[in-house]
């Protein structure tokens, strides 16, 4: 079944300290006795695809790596994030912290 993919931002997003880009994906969607959910009573996605790392934060002197990496796909809590949109693509800017999980 083949799925839908949204095109990567062409725009050149370089995050700074411990912070990721992540591209949102949206859930597949299934209908049930032929009712229609608007996108507005639908729930943000929380996985995404992360497309563009930072170098890490500063402690002690020292610089921390990120432990991601671009392409991985991770699960970020619901309301975290700050939302930009970039050549109509809507991107969440994130705190390292704040992702959950990697997939896969």
């Amino acid at each position: 079944m083949p799925s839908a993919t949204k095109a990567k931002p062409k725009m050149k997003i370089k995050p700074l300290e411990d912070r990721v880009v992540i591209l949102p994906q949206e859930e597949t969607e299934s209908m049930r006795g032929g009712l229609y959910i608007p996108d507005t009573a639908k729930e943000k996605p929380t996985q995404g695809e992360v497309i563009a790392v930072g170098p890490g934060r500063i402690e002690k002197g020292e610089r921390v790596k990120v432990d991601l990496a671009v392409g991985d796909v991770v699960i970020y809590g619901k309301y975290s994030g700050t939302p930009y949109t970039v050549n109509d693509t809507e991107v969440i800017l994130i705190k390292a912290s704040d992702v959950l999980a990697k997939l896969g």
